[in-house]
């Protein structure tokens, strides 16, 4: 704690004050036994002591929030390329949008939202430009060099590529957010000394990764609505759409496109049934810990069997009409091409990238190094870099 004036009108304001403390013991009270506790954090890397107004996990978000790799993400392509709409997703807001799904869905199993949020909004700090297509270009020139995932870059960047403190590399963040976003490794590791391996992170990370899928798979079939490259036959042949239209239909029967979309699209409501068929699960699972969550063998966050078949379908649908769409895909494979030329002149000309990336390259390698580079680029700034390059 810290030491408060000894003037009675500040003693008094102070009382007021809500403590980290004071917060611990409200979680303690309020949220459920298998919820992750921010006092009972297994702690950072690197010793930091407490916050007095903030939690540990208050504490990351906020970190995340201020990173210039969070910032970045207001250029980077959500699925649309950036700048081609002024309404269409960025990775940016994707992440907001995963964040408050996170919320709602955490605030009603009584877990914990700041955790859930915290994944969220760190979930794709790594992820290259030029979305998916630019993570396939980067995976291909990565190939014979240890490959790239953008859930794994995640995790460099908040362990390494920040560069906030003068302490420590990284943002120095908890094991549970740090947990939660190797979300697609089969085994965890609890940290030493048990050294013991699990299968499942806390809920607040499956909350994240579910939450993550919902967001896309509503909010990219928003944006390729509002891009108009979906037909309204194409948009019939979709299960999930046709059972929300219809529901709507029949209480707004007077409404029309575009508004009548934006409606079906809103009331495709994942959230419900994953809030309930979760609770069941976690019941029946008898979990009273997190490190029950961790032992189970199989995730307790999960949708029913009916709406996680028609989600497959939607994926389906999204990859078979709207990803691969001439409109999509081909500005993405030029953007895409663009990022193997300057890949290619990085590996050249290693000097291009700067002091602070080319120390690490007797580290790290030169490929590692120059696919941290990009992949931590904007849009624009990797046309920019392609322009020069390419002496255009």
């Amino acid at each position: 704690m810290t030491e408060h004036s000894s003037d009675p009108r500040v003693a008094r304001l102070t009382a007021f004050c809500k403590t980290r403390e004071e917060m611990e013991t409200s979680e303690r009270a309020v949220f459920a036994p298998f919820a992750e506790k921010s006092g009972d954090s297994r702690g950072r890397k690197y010793s930091e002591s407490s916050h007095s107004y903030r939690t540990e996990f208050q504490r990351d978000r906020a970190r995340i929030i201020h990173s210039r790799a969070f910032r970045r993400m207001e250029y980077k392509t959500q699925v649309f390329l950036n700048g081609t709409g002024d309404h269409l997703r960025t990775r940016l807001t994707h992440s907001i949008e995963v964040a408050s799904i996170s919320r709602t869905i955490a605030r009603a199993l009584r877990l914990n939202e700041d955790l859930a949020e915290a994944i969220a909004l760190a979930h794709d700090l790594g992820h290259a430009p030029f979305g998916h297509s630019g993570e396939e270009m980067l995976a291909e020139c990565m190939r014979d060099h240890g490959g790239f995932d953008h859930n794994r870059q995640s995790v460099r960047v908040v362990e390494l590529l920040e560069t906030t403190y003068p302490s420590f590399p990284g943002l120095n963040l908890t094991f549970e957010v740090r947990e939660g976003l190797r979300k697609h490794e089969t085994f965890y590791e609890f940290p030493a000394p048990k050294r013991e391996k699990y299968r499942c992170p806390s809920l607040e990370a499956q909350v994240a990764d579910l939450a993550d899928e919902i967001t896309y798979y509503s909010h990219d079939l928003d944006d390729a609505v509002d891009f108009e490259i979906l037909s309204a036959a194409q948009l019939a042949e979709n299960e999930v759409w046709r059972r929300s239209e219809g529901a709507l239909r029949a209480r707004y029967s007077g409404a029309r496109a575009p508004e009548l979309h934006k409606l079906i699209i809103r009331n495709i409501n994942e959230v419900h049934d994953l809030v309930a068929t979760s609770a069941k699960s976690i019941a029946e699972s008898d979990v009273q810990n997190p490190d029950d969550v961790r032992r189970h063998p199989a995730r307790l966050i999960r949708y029913s069997d009916e709406l996680a078949e028609a989600n497959r379908a939607l994926r389906k649908f999204l990859y078979q009409n709207v990803y691969y769409h001439p409109r999509v895909s081909e500005l993405n494979r030029r953007a895409s091409e663009m990022l193997r030329q300057v890949f290619e002149a990085y590996l050249v000309d290693p000097d291009s990238l700067g002091d602070g990336a080319t120390r690490r390259i007797e580290k790290e390698g030169l490929h590692r190094t120059v696919c941290d580079y990009i992949a931590g680029m904007t849009d624009r700034y990797l046309i920019e870099e392609y322009e020069r390059v390419a002496g255009l």
